[in-house]
């Protein structure tokens, strides 16, 4: 298989492997190693797969063999993620947020399509009754910032308001009492998306999801980029098992509720 198929799936690996591991570094080192491991001839490419299903199998089959984590944070999420079950997480992430479907799960898993379907079912039921917080929607088209807050809604989530601009965003993030931040990049007035988010992560703690019809903007590799992106339009699968993630790692990497408040 040329090499050239596969490096164009890269930017959805590196997606995959930020959600998976819970930040950029660790995602991006993850992604470099199957590479190398590709190369070396110790990950296999199976000819008889689409570039993109046998990309993440070489993937998964480094990730399954990665040394236990050596502390901190990462031990904690490696932990969180023994009691869940590891595997089931891997393939909610590839069947919801990636849009594989059970058949290319499985494949990817060395698994069967009836165990596949087992594990999603369980790590999103697991993960939802885990987790529960208050959400902040920065987003400017009405009729999608009331398809986010009913999916939130249905998660456990309760939705502190949406703001359709940066001014209203900084608005809302006075009052300090939010979790998670889902934000589009580009709003009403003009402003950005990322310019609010980062202004509010000056001053609290919590992740950060963009659902974005414009992901080259941030998925460019040249400067940081957001752990967690969804592109418009969304299946609401994704939305949820995105929302899953991120509340897991954070919590996993943190403990903590947001610390500071927007003077």
């Amino acid at each position: 298989m040329p090499h050239q198929q596969l490096i164009k799936q890269l930017p959805l690996l590196r997606r995959f492997a930020r959600a998976l591991l819970g930040s950029q570094k660790a995602g991006d080192g993850l992604v470099q190693d199957t590479l190398k491991a590709i190369l070396d001839g110790t990950a296999a490419i199976r000819p008889e797969l689409s570039p993109r299903v046998a990309l993440y199998r070489a993937f998964y089959e480094v990730w399954s063999r990665r040394p236990a984590s050596a502390g901190g944070a990462a031990i904690r999420a490696d932990l969180r993620l023994q009691q869940l079950g590891s595997t089931s997480r891997v393939a909610l992430l590839l069947t919801a947020m990636e849009g594989f479907s059970f058949a290319e799960a499985a494949s990817i898993l060395s698994t069967t399509l009836d165990q596949v379907e087992a594990m999603v079912v369980a790590a999103q039921a697991e993960i939802d009754a885990q987790l529960a917080t208050r959400v902040l929607i920065i987003e400017d088209e009405w009729v999608i910032a009331l398809d986010l807050k009913t999916l939130v809604t249905e998660l456990g989530h309760e939705v502190v308001g949406v703001a359709p601009t940066h001014t209203a965003a900084l608005e809302l993030a006075r009052s300090g009492d939010f979790g998670l931040v889902l934000a589009d990049i580009q709003l009403a007035d003009g402003s950005s998306g990322i310019d609010a988010v980062s202004d509010i992560l000056e001053s609290f703690n919590v992740p950060v999801i963009f659902i974005t019809a414009f992901p080259d903007r941030l998925l460019t590799g040249e400067r940081p980029e957001p752990t967690y992106l969804i592109t418009k339009p969304f299946l609401s699968e994704n939305v949820k098992a995105t929302i899953a993630q991120a509340l897991f790692f954070h919590e996993a990497r943190t403990g903590a509720e947001p610390t500071a408040r927007i003077a």
